[in-house]
């Protein structure tokens, strides 16, 4: 059985599916793996790194797939790639089929098995696949690293002979994986850190990082049974903006990192909130490519309001390729060495696996 991989689109997206420590892990499984020419040339790897451990090299996407049982990738296929897939191969990514539908249904047509990682069940076993988990981590330590750049005052409290520079405040509005390490890296870098989110239950964990958090009150449960937040009620946002109106006239960033899945990012952050914020702050808005949690924000661009700027994140993992590629690589690995039946020496969709019928993506 053989795994290919072929390049990404460089103009939006630096990452691969697969390093030279996954390659050999995945030979080790008893696979075989063949790649595009020039796989990974832009992030330092050369293709003999591949070839000394026995990937394959092969000139074209197209011969990639007609070699290919399973594809791994980054992001869904485009129209032109679509048209050469092989039928009945296995393809496993980050397809996001709730903006990819149009592409996912012509997949399908070919009959083609479709796995898409973000549809991964929050369960013990499948941590090790969680590929929402190991980008959004990188994706909340960026965030801070990107405000302090933009920032244009110290962060951390200073006493000088000249007197004592206040530490800044960080806000961050959604504590998942990617708040939560924001949470971590604003801390280490000395500032005051608040945070809310919509499940209650996130309260120990900021707590536990160091952050103050701040509550809304309310009755009902805002926790989905997978753990991930839903959509807030419009008494529940009411009181949420109420909340937000004296934290924000006192936060000089804030971090916005709120989403529900499948669905557009929540708008936490309205016009009147925004311009309630102090000239030179900044609101980083993680959530602008899925409709953004602020008001202003627009994916790729910095906006300047009242002298608060509002920036928007696109392909932020451009930014840390290598990492996010390692972590990515890892992440198929294990979903791999968890499809792949060493005794029957192929793929193995087996639907009573949780794992692998909560990310199989079924014809509608």
């Amino acid at each position: 059985m053989i795994i290919g991989s072929i390049k990404e689109d460089l103009a939006s997206e630096k990452r691969i599916s697969l390093t030279p420590e996954t390659a050999k892990n995945i030979i080790g499984l008893g696979l075989k793996i063949c790649i595009q020419k020039n796989y990974a040339n832009h992030l330092g790897i050369d293709d003999k790194e591949y070839q000394d451990i026995g990937v394959e090299i092969k000139p074209s996407s197209n011969e990639v797939f007609n070699l290919s049982n399973l594809l791994i990738k980054v992001n869904c296929p485009s129209e032109n790639e679509i048209k050469d897939l092989k039928e009945n191969t296995i393809l496993v990514g980050m397809l996001n089929p709730s903006k990819n539908k149009n592409l996912i249904e012509k997949i399908n047509s070919k009959k083609i098995k479709i796995f898409s990682l973000e549809l991964l069940p929050r369960i013990t076993r499948a941590q090790s696949m969680d590929v929402l988990s190991s980008q959004s981590n990188l994706a909340g330590y960026r965030a801070v690293v990107d405000c302090v750049s933009e920032f244009e005052k110290a962060v951390p409290m200073m006493m000088t002979a000249a007197g004592t520079v206040p530490a800044a405040k960080v806000l961050v509005i959604g504590a998942g994986v990617a708040g939560l390490q924001a949470i971590a890296t604003a801390k280490r870098l000395g500032a005051i850190v608040s945070a809310t989110d919509v499940r209650a239950a996130s309260k120990e964990q900021v707590e536990s990082l160091g952050g103050k958090f701040l509550t809304v009150e309310q009755s009902e449960d805002m926790e989905t049974s997978g753990g991930y937040a839903k959509e807030a009620s419009e008494d529940y946002k009411k009181k949420q903006a109420e909340m937000m109106k004296e934290a924000l006239k006192k936060n000089d960033i804030v971090i916005c990192t709120a989403l529900i899945p499948g669905k557009p990012a929540p708008r936490i952050l309205t016009e009147d909130l925004v311009k309630l914020m102090k000239p030179g702050s900044i609101v980083y808005d993680l959530a602008a490519e899925q409709g953004g949690n602020s008001a202003f924000s627009e994916a790729g661009k910095i906006n300047s309001i009242n002298g608060v700027k509002v920036i928007g994140v696109k392909n932020l993992m451009n930014t840390l390729p290598l990492t996010a590629s390692s972590l990515y690589a890892k992440n198929l690995f294990s979903f791999i060495r968890n499809l792949y039946s060493k005794e029957k020496k192929d793929f193995n969709i087996n639907l009573e696996d949780e794992i692998i019928e909560k990310s199989l993506i079924k014809k509608v």
